[in-house]
């Protein structure tokens, strides 16, 4: 039998860069067992980020991880908590016997009347189709552009998923920060590639399906003009007219829609559909404007979000992640939560770390509040918003832990 992965997380409040590392280090190793972690994850709170340097140097003192990265979070989530205010430090490790771990730096560059992402390694770029994955990647919202990054990589046949998050809590480009190893960063984006982990990407969007299911039957770009053969505006009207009063009430506050990405299912389940905002219709011609391009054949459905349908749609995800694990029991997770949610959405406090200790048990969580979180649909990965995604490590029952 192999040696078992061990996963542990720590958090800290403490306003000292080397008293926080410390803190939550030492929380975090706690559930390691001995040993080096392979890889630690860093989410740290603004104040934390000005002395950057010495709280990598701290948390290298502390843990001597093989391989971190990490970046500056508005609100930080690790021990059932989310800090949405004052200092905070999440640390995530983990021991990972047997799993290649592979760090990489992105930057974009003018490229052309474009720009280019340079960084995508060759290790990942020419593994096999499913050899490697997912890649977690934290990048800047200012200088770095993740939604073309994903549209390229969609286009490739086999590429791997990518799960993450855009770093928060700074206004202004260039006061962001990221980690990467023992290097403080202001742009780009830092990533690892993860070969041969058992484990599952949570996809929580957030939003619960209205009316039925429609065929896009007259689509240009973003442009829909024909569900079902009728006017797409006409078709919205009549889905609204036909819902119940509380959904009709969630929608006329805001509608979204929902299209199927892998049609190649007998039936579609809510994390089938990619949900993105309508931005108008147009009454002479029908047509609705959606938040993504869409081509005649998909199904599209309409969906509603308020802080239940929130709630309900992540236990569900997470009761998904959980049942294909199999046999596998959840080791360690990685949160990208949105910063729409928290005490912005929910009327009680550490809404989404409740919910993830409640359906995976008492599982080493860390996370951040993002600008924007990253995260597969229907295989092929997206950039959301009031979104959570996650990637939960499953640990197989035949391991055993290194003595």
């Amino acid at each position: 039998m192999g040696a078992r992965a061990t996963f542990g997380a720590g958090l800290s409040r403490s306003a000292d860069a080397r008293a926080a590392a410390a803190e939550a280090c030492a929380a975090a190793r706690a559930g390691l067992g001995p040993g080096a972690p392979t890889l630690v994850v860093v989410f740290a709170s603004p104040d934390l980020c000005d002395d950057g340097d010495a709280l990598l140097e701290a948390v290298h003192g502390e843990l001597a991880p093989e391989h971190l990265i990490g970046g500056m979070a508005e609100a930080v989530v690790a021990e059932g908590r989310e800090v949405e205010g004052g200092s905070g430090l999440a640390v995530w490790a983990a021991r990972l016997p047997g799993i290649e771990v592979i760090p990489f730096r992105l930057v974009a560059r003018p490229l052309g009347e474009g720009l280019g992402v340079l960084g995508w390694p060759d290790a990942v770029a020419d593994a096999p189709a499913g050899n490697i994955g997912p890649v977690v990647m934290l990048a800047d919202p200012f200088t770095f552009p993740a939604d073309g990054l994903l549209d390229e990589l969609n286009q490739e046949p086999g590429a791997p998923v990518v799960v993450g998050g855009l770093v928060s809590g700074a206004r202004r480009q260039g006061d962001h920060r990221l980690f990467a190893g023992r290097d403080v960063l202001e742009e780009g984006a830092v990533a690892v590639a993860l070969r041969g982990a058992h484990l599952r990407t949570v996809v929580s969007q957030g939003c619960r399906p209205v009316g039925p299911e429609m065929t896009v039957t007259a689509a240009e770009g973003a442009a829909v003009h024909e569900l079902a053969g009728r006017p797409a505006l006409q078709k919205l009207q009549e889905v609204i007219e036909a819902l119940e009063p509380r959904e009709r009430d969630l929608a006329l506050n805001g509608l979204l829609t929902g299209v199927v990405i892998d049609e190649n299912r007998p039936e579609y389940e809510r994390g089938d559909f990619l949900v993105r905002p309508i931005h108008g219709g147009d009454r002479e011609s029908g047509a609705l404007m959606v938040g993504q391009g869409v081509r005649v054949g998909q199904t599209m459905r309409f969906h509603v979000r308020d802080a239940d349908s929130a709630d309900e749609d992540l236990r569900l995800a997470l009761r998904r992640a959980r049942a294909e694990l199999g046999d596998a029991e959840p080791g360690g997770a990685i949160l990208f939560t949105c910063n729409g949610r928290g005490s912005n959405m929910f009327a009680e406090p550490d809404h989404d770390a409740s919910a993830i200790a409640a359906e995976l048990g008492p599982v080493p969580v860390a996370g951040l509040f993002c600008n924007g979180e990253i995260g597969p649909v229907g295989g092929r990965s997206f950039l959301h918003g009031f979104t959570a995604t996650m990637v939960l490590f499953g640990v197989e029952p035949g391991d055993h832990p290194d003595v």
